[in-house]
């Protein structure tokens, strides 16, 4: 009897220590399971091209505007109400800076990728700088997913890439750090979105061609469709393979051509609107349906908890909306893709968790706020040193970055080591032609280069007047020239190429 009692209690105890085992080393490998990564990039998408408030009132609180309740985003919705969106978020005006610098985390001007990068030549523009980074990334070029690719990532872009001009390192993105490429290439634009036309190859704009994709050549769907069950293909391929990945989702929507989406054109028929408008709505709500299959695709796969999501634009809008008064998709902020106002350069940011536990250990570490507004200003800088931090990687010793990691502003604190200044250089032609613009807290400068004339400058002050309808640079010298000096120091420290006239640099002529 008595051997019998002690021949249970041993195996009481035994169980005892196993559980205890299995609960240690089932806590360990969470412990050291690095979290999955998605990027969710989208083309030319501006602040105000969704149903999710991005602008708030002098209270702070968020205010709806007409586009608002245009568009149909409920995914972007439920990731806004489950994490953090950022209302002061900038980007550079056009995309080739944009996808660079949050590759590199490095502003434009010191990269040197200040314009669309053209596949076929150079485009500078009349009065560019010659030097400028027209042939974009290499292979020796210090990059996120080529970090956590040497870290054990399965790394994965998916859409549009446009690092590079054509027969360039940099157009190819498995040059770049990638593991896999599906669809990324030289180009800037679709050359359809049909299955049916082949996506450019057998219709449409055969020069821009979408590469790859032939299993879905001569099908009834569309290219934002496709790119999805490919990226939700690599990532269970990561899955069986067991490692941590990195998605960088780049879809080619919402950018020009303006092909409707079949799938949501009935949503918009009756909203008297244009045919180009209704097109541009669908081509958003397609996005959206993205967003959702792909994050109900982690769930799926049981990677939620361990799966962190940034969803952004890469520029201002670019929405086929009339431009009345230099006011029109990004209204009531001013401009849009390619101007020097905010509607050039301010973005949608959602940062979320895809299944948020704040018992989780990666989300211990990265608390992501739920349902949070941050008015901190945050840019596509921060991307990688953040990414870097949740992923426990480091970049190389010596790598200059321009970015702040954001895991305070991500858990809905102010970061107050952080400077709040982004610089926008653009020294070529475009909607707005040769300006540097700088953001400097509550104030912005913006010059405007001697091509033809003697300089200009405007003045605003964001918080008093957001939608810069009163340039106060004539006003308050004071003021402009403490920020021309800002200006000319953050152009000084990132070595910028200036534009050029009859092969002079054109120089900074700070005001009198």
């Amino acid at each position: 009897m008595i051997s019998k009692i002690r021949l249970k209690i041993e195996f009481s105890v035994f169980a005892l220590l196993s559980m205890l085992c299995i609960t240690s080393c089932s806590s360990q490998a969470e412990e050291n399971t690095p979290p999955n990564i998605i990027i969710f990039l989208v083309d030319d998408m501006g602040l105000m091209d969704t149903s999710v408030p991005f602008l708030t009132d002098t209270n702070g609180k968020s205010v709806k505007y007409r586009s608002n309740d245009y568009y149909k985003t409920p995914n972007m919705e439920k990731l806004a109400k489950q994490g953090v969106r950022f209302i002061n978020y900038y980007a550079h005006s056009v995309c080739s800076p944009s996808r660079t610098t949050i590759l590199t985390g490095q502003n434009s001007a010191r990269h040197g990728v200040t314009n669309w990068i053209k596949s076929e030549e150079n485009n500078r523009s009349e009065f560019g700088p010659a030097n400028w980074n027209w042939k974009g990334l290499t292979k020796e070029s210090v990059t996120l997913p080529r970090i956590l690719q040497q870290a054990g990532y399965k790394t994965i872009h998916v859409g549009k890439a446009h690092f590079g001009p054509f027969d360039s390192e940099g157009e190819n993105p498995l040059n770049l750090g990638f593991d896999i490429n599906i669809a990324g290439s030289s180009i800037g634009e679709p050359g359809s979105y049909l299955g049916t036309e082949g996506f450019g190859h057998t219709g449409g704009n055969k020069v821009r061609a979408v590469p790859g994709l032939e299993k879905y050549h001569g099908k009834d769907i569309f290219l934002t469709e496709a790119l999805t069950l490919e990226a939700n293909l690599a990532i269970s391929q990561a899955k069986e393979e067991g490692k941590p990945f990195f998605l960088n989702m780049a879809h080619y929507a919402v950018h020009a051509p303006f092909y409707s989406d079949s799938r949501f054109a009935e949503n918009y028929k009756d909203l008297n609107m244009s045919e180009k408008a209704q097109a541009y709505a669908t081509l958003i709500e397609g996005i959206d349906k993205s967003l959702g299959d792909i994050v109900q695709h982690v769930k799926d796969l049981g990677l939620g908890e361990n799966t962190l999501i940034f969803f952004l634009g890469d520029n201002g809008s670019d929405a086929p909306l009339p431009i009345e008064n230099n006011y029109s998709s990004s209204s009531p902020l001013k401009g849009k893709k390619g101007n020097h106002w905010e509607g050039g350069m301010r973005v949608p940011f959602i940062a979320s968790w895809v299944s948020p536990n704040e018992n989780i250990s990666c989300q211990e570490k990265t608390p992501i706020a739920a349902n949070v507004v941050q008015k901190q200003l945050g840019t596509i800088m921060d991307i990688f040193p953040t990414l870097c931090k949740v992923a426990n990687v480091n970049y190389p010793e010596g790598y200059i970055l321009d970015g702040f990691a954001l895991q305070d502003q991500l858990h809905g604190r102010q970061d107050v080591k952080r400077d709040e200044l982004f610089l926008n250089h653009f020294p070529h032609s475009h909607r707005s032609s040769y300006f540097t613009s700088l953001v400097k807290s509550d104030w912005k400068v913006v010059y405007h280069y001697q091509v033809e004339n003697q300089p200009d400058y405007e003045l605003f002050n964001l918080k008093e007047d957001p939608f810069e309808t009163n340039n106060v640079a004539d006003k308050n010298k004071e003021q402009l020239n403490i920020m021309m000096k800002a200006l000319s120091n953050e152009m000084e420290s990132k070595k910028v190429l200036y534009p050029e006239k009859e092969e002079q640099p054109l120089e900074l002529i700070l005001p009198n």
